[in-house]
């Protein structure tokens, strides 16, 4: 998959439009849709969006990404996308529709089609929309689909949706719309090392600024390691108010059935389930305690 941060002309594209924050499953429905048009037509297909979200923009201040751009990459290039072109959102916002679909789209990629999710905005104000894209196909000689929705237990699949959910901590309800495990990654540092004097070490990794928070607690979770293994694992997100009064957030992670020393490495932490809040207890005995508790609960 090449990624491309300038208007380039290449033609006869199948193109999926959208931010595609998190590539949970209603995004991975649009994307397929041009992916498999390209392959049933022997074109290419490329996916346009941008580096930053349009909040960025208007509000000045970054959301709370679902996942970084790197992973976002990794799995449209997973999902068999030929092209991204990470458009400057600075650079188009102000155009009407009409300027956005025939100087930027045909223009530059004579698309063969166009696929976007069911409630596709773009243009100055908004003001493009699904009609718009399939009232204009003849006029520009492209085939256009739009996704329906999506759903998981009844709710409608939404990036909304999934922030919400990771927020309150149904981390397995997120996983479900995603089509995987929430995930964060980073760099084991060393921490306060109390884990080891009870009997239980753990990998601790910075969380992400730019990535929605779960609340504080102890969850399931796989951890994956930068050799590719992956291990069971029980991870506590907060300030460990037991061992600490510094107020410092950190995700840490004792590894089941590991043995072996993770400084320095690149983890990715999948969530599986939120087991509890995070508690403080009187001393460390008591705490010792209800890990050996939360570890039985996850086997």
């Amino acid at each position: 998959m090449e990624i491309i941060r300038e208007l380039k002309q290449i033609p006869n594209l199948s193109l999926a439009l959208g931010f595609f924050d998190g590539v949970h499953i209603g995004h991975q429905a649009v994307i397929s849709c041009a992916v498999e048009f390209a392959k049933e037509t022997n074109c290419q297909s490329a996916v346009v969006t941008f580096k930053e979200h349009p909040y960025c923009f208007f509000k000045g201040v970054s959301p709370k990404y679902i996942l970084t751009l790197e992973d976002k990459y990794k799995y449209l290039e997973e999902l068999g996308v030929d092209y991204v072109f990470e458009l400057d959102f600075a650079s188009i916002y102000n155009l009407t529709p009409l300027q956005y679909l025939e100087d930027v789209l045909v223009k530059y990629f004579y698309p063969r089609a166009i696929s976007t999710g069911f409630n596709h905005k773009f243009g100055v104000d908004k003001t493009g929309d699904v009609k718009f894209l399939s009232d204009h196909q003849d006029k520009f000689d492209y085939l256009y689909f739009a996704t329906p929705p999506q759903s998981i237990f009844g709710d409608v699949v939404s990036s909304t949706a999934i922030r919400q959910f990771i927020k309150s901590g149904v981390v397995d309800m997120a996983s479900s719309m995603l089509g995987r495990k929430f995930a964060v990654s980073g760099t084991v540092i060393k921490g306060r090392e109390l884990g080891r004097t009870i009997g239980y070490p753990t990998a601790n990794i910075i969380y992400p600024l730019d990535i929605v928070e779960p609340p504080y607690g102890v969850y399931d979770v796989n951890v994956e390691l930068d050799d590719g293994s992956i291990y069971r694992g029980l991870a506590n997100f907060g300030v460990s108010p037991t061992v600490s009064n510094d107020g410092i957030c950190i995700l840490e992670v004792y590894l089941l059935n590991f043995d072996g020393d993770l400084y320095d490495r690149d983890i990715k932490v999948h969530f599986t389930k939120m087991i509890r809040p995070e508690i403080k207890f009187n001393n460390l005995d008591e705490l010792k305690t209800q890990i050996e508790f939360d570890i039985q609960s996850i086997y």
